[in-house]
C-alpha cells in the first residue's frame, strides 16, 4: 500500500502544546477521532467531536492512570496489516475499529529527573501505553502514520495540508524512523537512569546560563571529606586528574596540578611533599585555582604546603588525620579520598545532529612498545622521562608538546592549532620559571611531518623526544637527529586528544579499565 488516507486518528499526549492546527485539519478533514483523559477533554473544549478510549475498549482508564490504551481494541486497530485478509476478518469479527494513525506525546521523563523530582514522582513519569503505541503505529507504518514528538507537528501537518491527508510510502516511513529515534532515546534515560542512579542538579553548567545535572555513581570513586558543592566544571576537572593520575597509579609518590583539564605541573619524587612542590614549580601561576592529586598519602608536611595555595579541589587516596584538619581550614576546599579509579567504556559527544562514540583510549606507552629509528638510543634514566612525558602528553589537550627533566613536568604547550607553536609556548613558559633544559626530554602527541621541531628543539638544549611516528617524512626528523646527536623513540601509537568538552560515561561500570 503506496499511499493511504487518514479516515481515523488515535491522540494521546502529554502536552497539548502545537496540537491545535492538527486537530482542526484533521476535522476538516472528517478524521474520526479517539483519545484519552486529558487530551479528550481539551479536544472536547475545543468544540470537536472526539470518541473517548473507554467507549472503545469497555474499561475506564484505571489505576491512576497506568492503563489506559493497554487493550486488544486499541492495538488491534493499529496493527492489523490492511493487505492480510485474516487479519481483516479477526478485525470485523472482534470489532476492532480501524486506526490510521497515532498521535502521541510521551510522559516528561528526563525532565523529571533532571528537575529533580522525587523516586515516586519519577517511575510515574515512565509511559507505558504511550511507548506502546508508538511502537504499534511506527511497526505497522506500512499502513498507519506515526506522529510520535511534537518537533514532528509542522513536517506532519504540512504534508497533511500539502495531499489532503494522503500519505505515501516514504513519508510514512520516515514518521517511523523518527519514532523509533524517540523510542529508543527514551528507552535510553530510563536505563540510564536506574544504572546510573544518583542524579543531581548542579548550580549551573560550564557558563552561569547553561543548565548542568551529574547522572553517576559518584559515591563509589570518591568520599568527599570537606568542602562546597561541587560544580560542572570542577567534574570535568576531577575526571582529567583522575585519567591522568590513572597513568601514575603505581609509580613512587606523584603530585599533580590541573587546571582546565590540563596539568600545570606533575612530577615523581621520593616523597609526597617533594612531589608536590617540584609540581607547583612548572607554573605556580596557572595552579591557582587548580584542581590537586596525588597518588599516594597525603601527610602533614605536604598538607602545609598544599594550603599555602588557593586550590578548588584536593583529591588523594588517603589524609592523615593532621594532614587533614590542616586543608578542611579552608571551608570552601573540596576534599575528595580516591576510593577506586573509575571504569570507562566509552566516550560520547554531541555532533552536528548526532553523536560521536569511541572507545577510550586505554593504551599508556610503555618501554615494550618503543622503536629506536635513530642511531643514538636514549639512557635509561632518558626512557624513563621520555614515558613519563608521554604519559602526561596522552591527557593534554592537542596539538601538545611536553618537557621534562627529572621526572619533572618543565612546561607543556597545549591546545594549539600548530605544534611549532605548542612547543614554542612551551619552551616559553619553562624559561619563564627558570628551567634549564639542557638534557631535558620533549614529547609530542603526535608525529612531527617536518623536522622544525626538532630543531627548535635540539637549540634549547633538548636530547631526547619521544613521538609515534607515522609520518611520511619521518626520516627528516630522524636524519636531523641523527646530524645532531638527539635519541629519538617511536612509541607507535597516537594520542590526540582535540576536545575535551564531551560527554563522559564517567562513573560507569561497564568493562574493567586495564
Amino acid at each position: 500500500m503506496n499511499e493511504i488516507e487518514i479516515k481515523s486518528a488515535l491522540i494521546s499526549v502529554f502536552s497539548k502544546q502545537g496540537l491545535k492546527p492538527i486537530v482542526e485539519e484533521l476535522v476538516k478533514n472528517k478524521v474520526k477521532l479517539y483519545s484519552t483523559g486529558g487530551t479528550h477533554k481539551y479536544i472536547s473544549e475545543l468544540g470537536y467531536d472526539v470518541i473517548e478510549v473507554e467507549n472503545i475498549t469497555d474499561y475506564p482508564s484505571i489505576f491512576g492512570g497506568r492503563v489506559k490504551t493497554l487493550h486488544p481494541k486499541i492495538f488491534g486497530g493499529i496493527l492489523y496489516r490492511r493487505n492480510n485478509e485474516n487479519d481483516i476478518e479477526e478485525k470485523e469479527k472482534f470489532k476492532i475499529p480501524s486506526i490510521d494513525m497515532v498521535i502521541v506525546d510521551l510522559y516528561p521523563f528526563s525532565e523529571t529527573v533532571k528537575n529533580g523530582g522525587h523516586e515516586t514522582e519519577i517511575i510515574e513519569k515512565i509511559d507505558i501505553g504511550g511507548i506502546a503505541l508508538i511502537r504499534a503505529a511506527a511497526k505497522n507504518f506500512r499502513n498507519v502514520v506515526c506522529v510520535s514528538t511534537v518537533k514532528d507537528y509542522e513536517p506532519f501537518l504540512e504534508l497533511f495540508l500539502k495531499n489532503n491527508g494522503v500519505f505515501n510510502l516514504e513519508e510514512r516511513k520516515q514518521f517511523a524512523k523518527s519514532a523509533f529515534e524517540t523510542s529508543s532515546s527514551y528507552d535510553t534515560s530510563i536505563f540510564n537512569y536506574f544504572n546510573i542512579n544518583e542524579n543531581f542538579n548542579l548550580r549551573y553548567g560550564e557558563n552561569p546560563h547553561q543548565d548542568g545535572i551529574f547522572s553517576g555513581k559518584i559515591n563509589e570513586i570518591f568520599t568527599k571529606l570537606h568542602g562546597k558543592e561541587l560544580s560542572y566544571n570542577n567534574l570535568l576537572d576531577i575526571d582529567a586528574a583522575v585519567d591522568l593520575m590513572f597513568e601514575f597509579k603505581e609509580d613512587k609518590p606523584t603530585f599533580a596540578i590541573l587546571k582546565h583539564n590540563n596539568a600545570c605541573g606533575i612530577s615523581i619524587r621520593n616523597n609526597i611533599k617533594e612531589a608536590y612542590d617540584c609540581a607547583l614549580a612548572a607554573d605556580p601561576v596557572s595552579a591557582f585555582g587548580g584542581i590537586l592529586i596525588s597518588n599516594s598519602l597525603i601527610n602533614r608536611e605536604a598538607a602545609e604546603s598544599i594550603n599555602s595555595l588557593f586550590c578548588e579541589v584536593v583529591i588523594s587516596p588517603n589524609f592523615d588525620d593532621e594532614a587533614l584538619q590542616i586543608l578542611k581550614g579552608k571551608k570552601n576546599r573540596i576534599i575528595l579520598k580516591l576510593n577506586t579509579y573509575p571504569k570507562k567504556d566509552r566516550l560520547i559527544r554531541t555532533c552536528l545532529n548526532g553523536s560521536l562514540i569511541q572507545t577510550i583510549d586505554n593504551i599508556t606507552d610503555s618501554k615494550k612498545m618503543l622503536s629506536y629509528p635513530t642511531d643514538i638510543n636514549p639512557n635509561d634514566k632518558q626512557i624513563e622521562d621520555l614515558l613519563f612525558a608521554s604519559k602526561i602528553s596522552k591527557n593534554t589537550k592537542s596539538n601538545t608538546i611536553v618537557l621534562v627533566k627529572n621526572k619533572q613536568l618543565l612546561a607543556s604547550g597545549t591546545g594549539q592549532t600548530s605544534r611549532i607553536d605548542a612547543l614554542n609556548q612551551a619552551i616559553e613558559k619553562a624559561e619563564k620559571f627558570g628551567f634549564d633544559l639542557n638534557d631535558a626530554c620533549m614529547a609530542s602527541d603526535a608525529f612531527f611531518p617536518f623536522p622544525d621541531c626538532v630543531e627548535i628543539a635540539h637549540k634549547k638544549g633538548i636530547k631526547s623526544i619521544i613521538q609515534p611516528g607515522g609520518s611520511i617524512k619521518d626520516n627528516l626528523s630522524i636524519e636531523y637527529c641523527n646530524n645532531n646527536n638527539l635519541a629519538m623513540v617511536f612509541t607507535g601509537v597516537r594520542h590526540f586528544k582535540h576536545w575535551y568538552w564531551f560527554i563522559v560515561f564517567l562513573f560507569i561500570d561497564l568493562h574493567n579499565r586495564p
